[in-house]
């Protein structure tokens, strides 16, 4: 491996749901039906627990409200690990389709509820499905304003579902419309001619064959940035029941699940990973005051053009 790979140490970061939790699903589970579904991300979460102590790694693990309300235990098994817990919300929803009274009710209901088991301030967030877009942008100052330092939410490419194309595709300073500020780790992306490819992991890991994934993020260290690889425990499930959905949202959630474990463990031998907000230290990115590391302009949030 390239030392310059090595020096470098990428955020790695888990994102704590259930398979039918999952936006893809949505067509074929009610919210109210949850309760009643198969409940696995207790097992799978602890699976991949299991790998990052085999591999002595740390990540940062975005938990949904609803899953630390349910499985106390498992958030404070999290902690006891070493791994920094952060939110992933309360239930799930994308922000786009939350008023902004939900979107702060649910995001403050989800801090506390991880405040009370850790006994620790949350101060990092992450959007389900990555929707904070131009549409929702407004929901970055409500994370502000709730206590939130860091954010990782925004993936600067086109998609259906997400996305807010043209933004910064490096770790950076935001200054949000009603200027707050927060530290922000956009998911990762390589760009091309015209462009821009998500990178950063979890269907797209499992799309791409490893050596493709392998050489991406490489890249982005090459060029003296860090990385950030997400992953979902029931991406390690091939076993989780197979619901009835349309066969492109089968296709998103089902491709690969089989080969997403030993993929990951080839990750974790392949690069240095520890949590995220140990990057945006490293980056000089979390404290207001300290100067922004070589490289990383402190950047104004704006509208792309």
């Amino acid at each position: 491996m390239n030392n310059d790979i090595t020096r470098i140490a990428n955020a790695l970061t888990i994102d704590v749901e259930d398979y039918f939790q999952v936006a893809a699903l949505a067509e074929a589970v009610r919210r109210e039906d949850w309760h009643s579904m198969e409940y696995r991300v207790e097992a799978n979460t602890h699976r991949l627990l299991e790998l990052l102590d085999r591999h002595s790694t740390k990540a940062t693990f975005f938990t949904l409200g609803w899953v630390a309300e349910k499985s106390p235990q498992l958030v404070r098994d999290i902690q006891k690990a070493g791994h920094e817990v952060a939110s992933h919300g309360y239930s799930h929803q994308l922000i786009y389709n939350q008023t902004p009274d939900v979107f702060r009710e649910e995001t403050r209901r989800s801090k506390q509820i991880l405040e009370d088991i850790t006994g620790e301030p949350i101060t990092g967030y992450r959007a389900a499905s990555y929707s904070i877009t131009n549409q929702s942008r407004w929901a970055l100052d409500i994370l502000a304003e709730e206590g939130f330092t860091w954010d990782s939410s925004i993936f600067p490419v086109h998609h259906d579902r997400y996305g807010m194309p043209g933004t910064p595709r490096w770790p950076h300073r935001l200054t949000t419309d009603n200027g707050h500020e927060l530290a922000e780790f956009p998911l990762s992306t390589l760009k091309f001619p015209g462009y821009t490819l998500p990178i950063a992991g979890g269907g797209y890991f499992r799309l791409f064959p490893y050596w493709f994934s392998r050489w991406g993020l490489g890249s982005i260290n090459r060029q003296g940035h860090p990385f950030v690889f997400y992953l979902h425990p029931w991406e390690v499930d091939p076993g989780q029941p197979r619901l009835d959905v349309k066969w492109f949202s089968r296709f998103r959630h089902y491709n690969n699940l089989d080969v997403c474990e030993h993929r990951l463990d080839q990750l974790l031998g392949h690069f240095q990973f520890t949590a995220m907000g140990d990057v945006l230290r490293n980056q000089q990115l979390l404290d207001k005051e300290a100067p922004i590391a070589a490289g990383h302009e402190k950047m104004e949030f704006t509208s792309p053009c």
